[in-house]
């Protein structure tokens, strides 16, 4: 991979982190990057450890928590402003990074957190990948 092929794919990663609510597909994010789909998504993989996708997601599902965790929005309002169009797609990849329902998630107190600075917090409630979540606490 090449310094130009990495500068391609750090903006094409940027573009997902400033837009993850923007209808974004490998597709588009290749084209950006000047590269085939298929290209593009080897070397994001090679580069970042994860798929276009699953970036694109964490994201979105750490934005979705900081909306849940206000508790003025519903789940469904919360499943399509962070860019998601299924809702079921949505709650399954929420259960499965963060290890509760969006639902569940949005229910409990979150007061506990209310004082942490933003960027700390943004650490500590990173979904987890990969099927890693734990179990959540109790309530």
């Amino acid at each position: 991979m090449t310094l130009e092929d990495l500068v391609r794919l750090r903006r094409a990663r940027d573009r997902m982190d400033r837009d993850y609510a923007e209808p974004l597909d490998v597709p588009a994010l290749a084209r950006g990057a000047l590269m085939s789909p298929g290209h593009f998504s080897r070397s994001f993989r090679a580069a970042y450890g994860e798929t276009p996708y699953s970036y694109l997601m964490t994201r979105r599902i750490e934005r979705a928590k900081a909306l849940l965790r206000r508790g003025d929005l519903p789940v469904t309002e919360v499943c399509f402003a962070v860019g998601c169009t299924s809702l079921g797609s949505f709650s399954s990849r929420f259960t499965e990074l963060v290890g509760e329902s969006p639902s569940a998630y949005r229910a409990r107190p979150h007061e506990e957190g209310a004082a942490i600075p933003a960027c700390v917090a943004k650490i500590h409630t990173r979904p987890v990948r990969n099927g890693e979540a734990k179990a959540p606490p109790p309530p």
